[in-house]
This record gives structure tokens, sequence and C-alpha cells, in this order.
């Protein structure tokens, strides 16, 4: 099912750092959340007032508050397509970023709705009618809840999103939230246990941890966090690689949205060698780098005396 959405809904061709295949991609996820979360909390809805049952009212207005970020995803992919423009040099892609903090907080003002109403009801608690549509409805909520983090994984994977894979995360929360409901539904049943409460609470503290989690992740590249050591490594080797490089130092890189990355590094030469012939192999590094990270190089050249030289020159 996921293959097919993605040949047949994807029609742009590119990479992963294309913003019309990104757009693609978040158009494509933001379309599948809205339809399939609304169509659940619809359900769960029907059966929550039904049957008097606190908790699958909670995880019904959980699944509107994901119909809701995906709403958010998808204008978020929108306005980060946007080209760079004078007052914005850099693009827009951060805006995918922001998309991935609003969900965050979103899931977090609910997670603390669902608090409140879980504590009331276990105050005052009241009888809840178990029925077999019940667990139907239930159980076809993990099941597609279940799909949904896979279909959000595999997009996130493929074009390397921080909103996608907060989504993919908070379908996966969901469906475990969704078990744990389905699962004191039966118990409170069987035993008479007055767990309706318990359950919500159990759900609301469950969706402020995912909350707080995704916050910190897409909260994180907004702030400028430190790059990877990987990309630390590969810049590094890939300068060091060529003649005429006798060190580097003070490396710094930007990230201003996917595909929107820069970065800048002081390199050491030898202050006698040519330097057209200097310029010419940083020219050809910044172009390595570009073409195997997708990170734009700035190289300041640091000149050295042949002495220095000697000195720094690897053994």
């Amino acid at each position: 099912m996921t293959e097919f959405l993605i040949r047949h809904c994807i029609k742009t061709e590119g990479g992963a750092d294309d913003p019309a295949v990104r757009t693609a991609y978040g158009k494509l996820a933001g379309v599948v959340g809205i339809v399939c979360n609304l169509l659940l909390c619809a359900g769960k809805f029907a059966v929550g007032l039904a049957f008097g049952s606190l908790s699958v009212l909670a995880d019904a207005v959980n699944n509107l508050s994901d119909a809701s970020s995906s709403v958010i995803t998808l204008l978020g992919f929108r306005l980060s397509e946007k080209p760079a423009d004078k007052e914005h040099p850099f693009g827009h892609a951060r805006f995918e970023y922001v998309a991935g903090m609003a969900v965050s907080v979103l899931i977090l003002v609910i997670g603390v709705e669902l608090g409140r109403s879980g504590v009331e009801r276990i105050i005052h608690p009241q009888a809840v009618l178990f029925t077999p549509v019940t667990a139907a409805v239930l159980l076809l909520s993990i099941a597609m809840k279940m799909w949904m983090a896979f279909f959000n994984r595999t997009l996130g994977e493929r074009i390397q999103s921080a909103a996608l894979k907060a989504t993919f995360l908070d379908s996966r929360n969901d469906a475990l939230s969704t078990s744990a409901v389905l699962a004191a539904s039966v118990l409170a049943h069987y035993t008479a246990l007055p767990l309706d409460g318990w359950m919500t609470l159990a759900v609301a503290v469950f969706v402020l941890f995912s909350g707080v989690g995704i916050l910190r992740d897409t909260l994180d590249p907004l702030l400028g966090e430190a790059p990877s050591e990987e990309v630390t490594r590969q810049i590094e080797e890939t300068v060091r690689g060529h003649a005429g490089i006798l060190g580097t130092h003070d490396l710094m890189v930007h990230d201003y949205g996917s595909g929107n990355r820069f970065a800048s590094v002081h390199v050491e030469m030898a202050a006698e060698d040519n330097v057209l012939h200097s310029h010419e192999i940083v020219d050809h590094i910044e172009q390595e780098v570009l073409e195997k990270t997708r990170i734009h190089l700035v190289i300041h050249i640091d000149p050295i005396t042949a002495d220095a030289a000697r000195k720094t020159e690897k053994p």
C-alpha cells in the first residue's frame, strides 16, 4: 500500500534535497494523515459517546490533534519550498523544522487536557459499557496507526525529514496508547475495576512524553546543534585528501534546512605556493564536498612558511 501510494502520487523526480521532491512527499504524508486521523476520530468519538468511555474519547481527541498536526506538516512543506529572497538569503527550508516544533507543541497541549480529564474521571468514576463494536473500532485503529507509522517512516527516511520522523513517532505512540486503552477496557469489563480514568491519565502521560521528545528533536536544528561526527569526519577527510593541504582547523557547519547546509573551514597551505594554484585546489575541494555531502563549503587559506609547513606535514 505504501509503495502504491508513493508510485502513483509522487510524480516529481529528483534527489532528497530537491524542494519539489520534498514538497511532494510532504503533501502526500499530510493528506494521508488528515484523512486517516479524521476517520479514526469520528469512529472513536461515536463509540466513546455511545458507551460512555472517556479513555476512548481521549483517544479520539488525540486523533483529532494528529489531523491538525498533518495540516501543520502540509503547510510546513509548502512554505519550505519557497526560494531564497532578499529577507531570507538562505531560503525557507527551516519551515520544516518549525512545522515539527508546532506539531510537538500541539501534542503537549492535548496531553495536558487529557491528563486533566483523566484526573476528573478518577475522582468521579463512571461505569463504562464495553462491546464488540468498541473492540473492533480500537483494533482497526491500532492496525491503521501501525501502517501510518510505517508509511511516515518510509517517507521520512527517503527525504531525511525531521517533520515526517516526528509524525512516525507520533503514529507509533498512538498505536501503543490505543492498545493500552483496549486492554483497560477489556479488564474493566471483566473485573469491574474503574480503570477508565487511570488509562486516560496513562495515555496523557504517554502523549506528553512523546511531545517532549519530538520537541527536542525538532528544536535542536533551530538552535544550531553541532554537526554529527560522520559529517565532520567526511569533510575533514575530503579536505585533507588533496595535495598541498598541510592542515585544517575551525570547521563550522550551519544548518538552514535540508539542502541548505553551509560550512566554513581554515586550511593551511605553504606560503611559497603559487596563489592561483592554491586557489584552484580550494575550488576543487569545495566542489567535491558539495557533491559528496550537499554542503556548501567556503575555505579560508592560511599561508604558512616553509619551516612551519615542515612541522605541520604528516610524517
